[in-house]
C-alpha cells in the first residue's frame, strides 16, 4: 500500500517537479555510483571496436539496420540484436543493474554513430542518434550529460528517468561514443 500511494504521489508530481531540472538525487547518484564504472576499459574498447566498424556508414545504412532491427527485437534469435546483447561489454552492463540492487533498470552503450553497442536488454530501436540522449550527451563533446524527465515505463512499470554521458578515450580525451542508464526513480527517493 505504501508503495502505490508513493507511485500515485510521484505520478501526480513527476511532470511538473521534474520537468526542468533533474533532482540533485538524480546528479548525485550518477557521480556516485555511474561515473565509477562507466569509463570501464570494457565498455571503451567495445565502442572503439565498433566505431572502426561503423564509422563510415550512411544514415541509409543506419536506417536499414534500425529498422532491421526493430522487426527482430524479441523474435527469438537475430545476429543484429544478438550482437548487441551477447558480449562481454553486455554482460558486464548487466552486472551493474544487478549490483544496483534495483536501482538501475537498464543500461546501453552507442557508438559514435548512436548506434547500439552494448544493453543489459534489448531496446525498442538500434540507433538512438536522432534522439536528445544521444545528441546532448555524445554531441556535447566529453563531459556531456543530459537527464530525462521522470516517466512511466511500460516495460519495466516503473517511474524511471534516464541519465546519458558521453564517453570519451582515456588516452586522447576524445568523445567517442554515449551510455545510458535508466534509473528507477521510485528507488531513488
Amino acid at each position: 500500500m505504501k508503495r502505490l500511494l508513493f507511485s500515485t504521489a510521484l505520478a501526480l508530481m513527476a511532470p511538473a517537479a521534474f520537468a526542468a531540472e533533474p533532482t540533485q538525487a538524480m546528479q548525485d547518484y550518477m557521480q556516485s555510483h555511474i561515473r565509477d564504472w562507466a569509463q570501464d576499459p570494457v565498455i571503451v574498447n567495445a565502442i572503439a571496436a565498433q566505431n572502426a566498424v561503423t564509422s563510415g556508414y550512411a544514415q541509409a545504412r543506419i536506417d536499414e539496420m534500425d529498422t532491421l532491427w526493430r522487426a527482430e527485437v524479441g523474435t527469438g534469435s537475430s545476429a543484429l540484436v544478438d550482437g548487441v546483447l551477447m558480449n562481454t561489454a553486455s554482460d558486464f552492463l548487466r552486472m551493474q543493474v544487478q549490483a544496483a540492487g534495483g536501482t538501475i533498470t537498464e543500461v546501453f552503450v552507442m557508438d559514435a554513430q548512436g548506434l547500439n553497442v552494448a544493453a543489459s536488454a534489448a531496446t525498442s530501436d538500434y540507433w538512438q542518434g536522432d534522439e536528445a540522449k544521444y545528441q546532448e550527451s555524445y554531441g556535447k563533446g566529453p563531459g556531456g550529460v543530459h537527464y530525462s524527465e521522470i516517466a512511466f515505463d511500460e516495460s519495466s512499470q516503473t517511474y524511471q528517468a534516464q541519465v546519458s554521458m558521453t564517453i570519451v578515450d582515456p588516452a586522447s580525451g576524445a568523445a567517442i561514443g554515449a551510455m545510458t542508464v535508466g534509473i528507477n526513480a521510485e528507488e531513488l527517493m
